[in-house]
Protein backbone atom coordinates (compact mmCIF):
# COMPACT_ATOMS: atom_id res chain seq x y z
CA UNK A 1 0.00 0.00 0.00
CA UNK A 2 1.31 3.75 -1.24
CA UNK A 3 0.80 5.93 1.57
CA UNK A 4 2.29 9.69 0.75
CA UNK A 5 4.07 12.05 3.41
CA UNK A 6 2.47 15.66 3.08
CA UNK A 7 4.64 17.08 5.44
CA UNK A 8 7.97 18.14 5.64
CA UNK A 9 10.61 17.63 7.92
CA UNK A 10 13.80 20.29 8.82
CA UNK A 11 16.03 17.85 11.03
CA UNK A 12 18.13 19.70 13.81
CA UNK A 13 20.93 17.74 14.73
CA UNK A 14 21.65 19.61 17.65
CA UNK A 15 18.57 19.76 19.28
CA UNK A 16 17.82 17.23 22.48
CA UNK A 17 16.94 13.86 21.36
CA UNK A 18 13.43 13.42 21.15
CA UNK A 19 13.07 17.31 18.88
CA UNK A 20 15.13 17.37 16.44
CA UNK A 21 11.97 17.07 13.80
CA UNK A 22 11.12 20.26 13.08
CA UNK A 23 7.55 20.09 11.24
CA UNK A 24 7.53 22.47 8.11
CA UNK A 25 4.64 23.68 5.92
CA UNK A 26 2.84 20.63 4.40
CA UNK A 27 1.95 20.26 1.18
CA UNK A 28 -1.31 19.14 -0.69
CA UNK A 29 0.08 17.17 -3.73
CA UNK A 30 0.92 13.54 -2.87
CA UNK A 31 3.90 12.84 -4.22
CA UNK A 32 4.99 9.31 -4.31
CA UNK A 33 6.94 6.57 -6.42
CA UNK A 34 9.31 8.77 -9.27
CA UNK A 35 8.99 11.94 -7.59
CA UNK A 36 12.28 13.90 -6.70
CA UNK A 37 13.53 17.57 -5.58
CA UNK A 38 16.46 19.07 -5.69
CA UNK A 39 17.98 22.31 -3.71
CA UNK A 40 17.95 25.20 -5.35
CA UNK A 41 20.02 28.42 -5.23
CA UNK A 42 17.94 30.34 -3.21
CA UNK A 43 17.76 27.17 -0.73
CA UNK A 44 14.12 26.85 -1.89
CA UNK A 45 13.88 23.00 -2.71
CA UNK A 46 12.24 22.56 -5.98
CA UNK A 47 9.75 19.32 -5.79
CA UNK A 48 8.01 17.45 -9.06
CA UNK A 49 6.59 14.62 -10.19
CA UNK A 50 4.93 11.46 -9.33
CA UNK A 51 3.81 8.22 -11.33
CA UNK A 52 3.23 4.77 -9.38
CA UNK A 53 1.76 3.30 -12.05
CA UNK A 54 3.34 1.16 -14.37
CA UNK A 55 1.24 3.21 -17.12
CA UNK A 56 0.61 7.26 -17.07
CA UNK A 57 -2.57 6.90 -15.30
CA UNK A 58 -4.39 10.91 -14.52
CA UNK A 59 -8.30 9.71 -13.20
CA UNK A 60 -9.65 7.00 -11.81
CA UNK A 61 -7.08 6.46 -9.31
CA UNK A 62 -5.96 6.73 -5.73
CA UNK A 63 -3.11 8.56 -6.34
CA UNK A 64 -3.25 9.55 -10.15
CA UNK A 65 0.62 10.66 -12.02
CA UNK A 66 1.46 14.21 -11.07
CA UNK A 67 3.53 16.16 -13.33
CA UNK A 68 3.22 19.30 -11.84
CA UNK A 69 6.29 21.33 -9.98
CA UNK A 70 6.00 22.99 -6.66
CA UNK A 71 8.88 24.71 -4.59
CA UNK A 72 8.94 24.25 -1.08
CA UNK A 73 10.45 27.15 1.16
CA UNK A 74 12.06 25.89 4.61
CA UNK A 75 11.34 28.06 7.79
CA UNK A 76 14.86 29.20 7.50
CA UNK A 77 13.73 31.54 4.94
CA UNK A 78 10.94 33.43 6.68
CA UNK A 79 11.02 36.65 6.09
CA UNK A 80 11.00 37.43 9.58
CA UNK A 81 14.88 36.04 9.09
CA UNK A 82 15.80 37.93 6.43
CA UNK A 83 18.05 40.55 8.12
CA UNK A 84 20.26 37.46 9.58
CA UNK A 85 20.38 36.23 5.64
CA UNK A 86 23.75 36.71 4.17
CA UNK A 87 24.40 38.04 0.43
CA UNK A 88 27.70 36.84 -1.37
CA UNK A 89 30.00 39.32 -2.88
CA UNK A 90 33.14 37.48 -3.73
CA UNK A 91 33.61 34.89 -4.83
CA UNK A 92 31.78 35.68 -7.60
CA UNK A 93 30.17 32.65 -9.74
CA UNK A 94 32.25 30.15 -11.97
CA UNK A 95 34.99 31.28 -9.62
CA UNK A 96 37.84 28.57 -8.95
CA UNK A 97 38.70 26.98 -5.99
CA UNK A 98 41.50 24.97 -5.56
CA UNK A 99 42.27 21.84 -2.96
CA UNK A 100 43.47 22.71 0.35
CA UNK A 101 44.24 26.43 -0.27
CA UNK A 102 42.96 29.30 1.40
CA UNK A 103 39.57 31.29 0.35
CA UNK A 104 38.80 34.55 1.49
CA UNK A 105 34.82 35.17 1.20
CA UNK A 106 33.33 38.61 1.79
CA UNK A 107 30.02 38.61 2.64
CA UNK A 108 27.19 41.25 3.74
CA UNK A 109 24.43 40.92 6.95
CA UNK A 110 21.88 43.55 7.06
CA UNK A 111 20.63 43.05 10.14
CA UNK A 112 22.97 41.98 14.21
CA UNK A 113 25.87 40.00 12.80
CA UNK A 114 26.81 37.12 15.08
CA UNK A 115 30.69 36.61 13.86
CA UNK A 116 30.51 32.92 16.18
CA UNK A 117 27.56 31.70 14.36
CA UNK A 118 28.66 31.43 10.55
CA UNK A 119 29.92 28.84 8.68
CA UNK A 120 30.45 28.15 5.20
CA UNK A 121 29.22 25.14 3.06
CA UNK A 122 29.77 23.92 -0.76
CA UNK A 123 26.44 21.48 -2.08
CA UNK A 124 27.47 19.29 -5.03
CA UNK A 125 24.52 19.62 -7.46
CA UNK A 126 22.62 16.06 -6.91
CA UNK A 127 20.64 14.17 -9.85
CA UNK A 128 17.41 12.88 -8.61
CA UNK A 129 15.03 9.95 -9.24
CA UNK A 130 12.47 8.09 -7.15
CA UNK A 131 12.50 11.26 -4.43
CA UNK A 132 16.49 9.84 -4.08
CA UNK A 133 19.39 12.21 -4.33
CA UNK A 134 22.23 10.47 -6.55
CA UNK A 135 25.97 11.87 -5.17
CA UNK A 136 24.62 14.19 -2.75
CA UNK A 137 27.44 16.04 -1.04
CA UNK A 138 27.36 18.48 1.61
CA UNK A 139 30.96 19.70 2.62
CA UNK A 140 31.01 22.21 5.64
CA UNK A 141 34.41 24.04 5.20
CA UNK A 142 37.39 24.69 7.90
CA UNK A 143 37.72 27.98 8.86
CA UNK A 144 37.98 31.49 11.39
CA UNK A 145 35.41 33.34 12.56
CA UNK A 146 33.47 35.79 10.44
CA UNK A 147 35.06 39.77 10.85
CA UNK A 148 33.83 42.91 9.59
CA UNK A 149 35.85 44.48 6.97
CA UNK A 150 34.17 47.29 5.33
CA UNK A 151 31.15 49.44 6.30
CA UNK A 152 28.90 48.78 9.24
CA UNK A 153 27.26 45.06 7.39
CA UNK A 154 30.03 43.79 5.55
CA UNK A 155 31.73 40.72 6.52
CA UNK A 156 34.45 38.37 5.26
CA UNK A 157 35.26 34.50 7.06
CA UNK A 158 38.73 32.78 5.66
CA UNK A 159 38.37 29.54 5.34
CA UNK A 160 40.30 26.26 3.76
CA UNK A 161 39.05 24.27 0.48
CA UNK A 162 38.29 20.87 0.79
CA UNK A 163 41.97 19.30 1.00
CA UNK A 164 41.21 16.44 -1.93
CA UNK A 165 39.06 15.39 -4.27
CA UNK A 166 38.33 12.12 -1.57
CA UNK A 167 36.35 14.65 0.34
CA UNK A 168 34.96 16.86 -2.67
CA UNK A 169 35.40 15.55 -6.10
CA UNK A 170 36.33 18.46 -8.95
CA UNK A 171 33.26 19.71 -10.48
CA UNK A 172 30.37 22.50 -9.40
CA UNK A 173 29.35 23.08 -6.64
CA UNK A 174 26.61 25.73 -4.75
CA UNK A 175 28.83 27.67 -1.94
CA UNK A 176 27.20 28.58 0.81
CA UNK A 177 27.80 31.45 3.92
CA UNK A 178 25.26 30.26 6.56
CA UNK A 179 24.56 32.69 9.05
CA UNK A 180 22.61 31.73 13.04
CA UNK A 181 21.55 28.17 10.35
CA UNK A 182 20.23 30.48 7.61
CA UNK A 183 22.00 30.10 4.61
CA UNK A 184 22.92 33.08 1.55
CA UNK A 185 21.67 32.29 -1.83
CA UNK A 186 24.13 30.35 -3.16
CA UNK A 187 27.28 30.71 -5.98
CA UNK A 188 28.20 28.42 -8.10
CA UNK A 189 32.05 27.38 -7.88
CA UNK A 190 34.28 25.10 -9.43
CA UNK A 191 36.52 22.71 -7.21
CA UNK A 192 39.83 21.73 -8.88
Amino acid sequence: MIIPVLISLAYRPDNQQGSRFEVQNPSTIPRVYHSTAVLLRDGRVLVGGSNPHDKYEFANVLYPTELSLETFSPSYLDSNSSGLRPTIILPVKNSIIRYGKQLVIVFTVSGAMDPSAVSVTMVAPSFNTHSFSMNQRLVVLDGGVASKIIGRSRYQVVVRAPPSGNIAPAGNYLLFVVHKEIPSPGVWVQMQ
